[in-house]
């Protein structure tokens, strides 16, 4: 979702909120004799709204973490296929090439062909694991060699140890969600909050409609906030290839 279309969303739902208000003011006009609002609501009320609140912090933090371990498993995976790409140069002139190309054809698979499945949610195939393993088989000691390029091979194989494990939390991280059961949560208890402050609220109309639409407001930014980081490899917010092009050049690369 565009930032543009968030932010139309945002304006919809206070809108709406406050339409709500107004049209319950015309139809329900408060009397003089109206009883007072009761302590017991109030409580209510308010148990209701610091809940929301917890639920909120809660989602906030579980899909944060998620995108931030899937950017970290990024960084991982491109800089130990980098360093991989660099040791290529302690091989001889016949295995140096193989190395570099079979890092390129990774890179590129990974950027042009798994990042927009990763953020549409689908499996990545086994295409990338194939490509991995032909840049190990690649950097294997072969025949007689030197104690340098022994050496080399050695830094080679450790690295796309790393690759190996980089790439198995990236793949993890591109299928987690947020729990069903807190996305209930957050809208059961985004409704509740709005209708308790409806119901209970200030007499004051014009003060009323304010904070109405200021909350319904904040509502709709907080989970559409949480909806665009619980997609960590989303267009929006989530993490970007920047780490692989930055060593890579990589054609018609996603953002």
């Amino acid at each position: 979702m565009a930032l543009l279309e968030t932010f139309l969303v945002v304006v919809g739902v206070a809108l709406f909120a406050a339409l709500a208000v107004v049209v319950k003011t015309k139809l329900f006009p408060e009397g003089e004799d109206d009883e007072p609002r009761e302590d017991v609501a109030e409580y209510i009320a308010m148990m209701v709204s610091v809940l929301y609140a917890v639920v909120l912090g809660l989602c906030l933090v579980s899909v944060w973490d998620n995108r931030s371990s899937a950017a970290d498993h990024v960084q991982a995976e491109a800089s130990a296929l980098h360093q991989t790409y660099l040791l290529a140069a302690s091989l001889p002139d016949d295995r140096r090439a193989p190395v570099r190309d079979a890092a390129h054809a990774y890179a590129a698979h990974v950027v042009g062909v798994e990042w927009p499945r990763m953020a549409d949610r689908e499996p990545l195939g086994a295409t990338g694991w194939i490509l991995l393993d032909r840049l190990r088989a690649a950097g294997e000691v072969r025949g007689k060699s030197s104690v340098s390029e022994q050496i080399a091979a050695q830094e080679i194989l450790a690295q796309l140890g790393y690759v190996d494990d980089a790439r198995r939390g990236r793949e993890a991280a591109a299928q987690e969600q947020l729990s069903p059961v807190l996305w209930t949560g957050l809208i059961i208890g985004g409704v509740l909050t709005l209708a308790f402050m409806f119901l209970f609220g200030i007499r004051r109309s014009f003060t009323h409609l304010v904070m109405v639409m200021g909350l319904a407001g904040f509502i709709a930014f907080t989970v559409l906030l949480i909806h665009q980081l619980d997609a960590p490899f989303g267009e929006m917010l989530g993490a970007g290839s920047d780490p692989f092009t930055r060593y890579f050049v990589v054609p018609d690369s996603p953002a």
